[in-house]
């Protein structure tokens, strides 16, 4: 069974995101074995020199590289990466497991991005919209999308 990961900076602040979260998670769990894995935001001040955003990235991406399992198929979020369908979803899952990938990271950065040294390890960059959204609610669509991807690749209904 393919084991799916999303590694994301930061936390759910707020409890109806958790619960969207922990829902897909739980509706996954028919799919694939699962998990999410918080690492923690590198402290700002208010207004922050370009010199701590590039501290800080280096931080985070540190931490989050340190989680990633050598051999994992990894996909970083980031606004330059190509945007993807629900279908092209499908496809890169099973590909995956086509390939023989046992596990599939997502990598969701914090409120400035991820650091040029995890997006050099990623296999592929996506992009959720040209539009910003929280990253709080990033973290739940792109669940959702792993999930309505699993749908798509068996050929099982899910709503439009």
């Amino acid at each position: 069974m393919l084991t799916v990961s999303v590694l994301a900076v930061g936390r759910l602040k707020d409890k109806f995101y958790e619960d969207a979260a922990a829902e897909y998670v739980k509706r996954l769990g028919a799919y694939a074995k699962v998990n999410v894995t918080e690492v923690k935001a590198a402290d700002l001040p208010e207004n922050p020199s370009a010199a701590e955003i590039e501290n800080a990235l280096l931080k985070e991406g540190r931490a989050l590289l340190s989680k990633l399992p050598q051999t994992a198929f990894v996909a970083a979020l980031c606004i330059e990466g190509k945007q993807y369908s629900s279908e092209d979803m499908a496809t890169l899952l099973s590909n995956a497991a086509l390939r023989g990938d046992s596990h599939v990271v997502f990598i969701i950065g914090g409120s400035y991005g991820l650091s040029d040294e995890v997006k050099r390890r990623a296999d592929v960059r996506l992009s959720m919209s040209r539009m910003t959204f929280p990253h709080r609610l990033a973290r739940v669509m792109l669940l959702e999308q792993i999930y309505r991807g699993f749908k798509i690749g068996r050929g099982e209904k899910y709503h439009k």
